[in-house]
């Protein structure tokens, strides 16, 4: 949920208008619409080429995921892990674009946990697939928009820890 709409829903619940200080992070918001935008559009526009730098970035450092016997071992293991990258750099850019990482914990990392133990998934190795996946995306991004991204990416990886 955006900035915008958290100050709504709780100017609204409590019957007010919003504080100054409300408004205040209401303009800021819309300060950095354009780099958030800017941002999600050059992460989008390239999610294929990040999840392929990604994965080849992973299957350097863990092999043994493709290995005989590792969790992305075969093709349609494999499609399933790069249909997660894709997965969690959507999430990336929705946090982006809200300018809160709310989005992020509530659709993709609350659960996740649990979901990848059930499978059998090692989270060591998720992290590691962020890790690798945020190098990727923000080798794409100038300086100043990497350093916007990064936080959000951060994010996912310590939910992920």
């Amino acid at each position: 949920m955006s900035v915008v709409s958290q100050v709504i829903l709780q100017a609204d619940d409590e019957l007010r208008y919003p504080t100054h200080g409300e408004l205040q992070a209401m303009k800021e918001f819309f300060s950095t619409g354009e780099q958030r935008t800017r941002i999600a559009e050059t992460l989008s526009a390239n999610e294929k080429k990040i999840v392929q730098e990604a994965s080849k970035q992973l299957w350097r450092k863990r092999p043994d995921f493709i290995a005989p016997g590792g969790n992305a071992y075969g093709d349609k293991q494999r499609a399933l892990c790069l249909r997660d990258y894709g997965w969690y750099l959507r999430l990336v850019t929705y946090g982006v674009l809200a300018g809160d990482k709310e989005p992020i914990e509530s659709i993709g990392v609350i659960g996740a946990r649990e979901m990848y133990n059930a499978l059998g998934v090692p989270m060591p190795g998720m992290v590691e697939a962020i890790r690798c996946l945020k190098e990727a995306s923000i080798s794409l991004l100038s300086e100043e928009d990497a350093n916007e991204a990064a936080p959000y990416f951060d994010f996912l990886i310590q939910g992920m820890s």
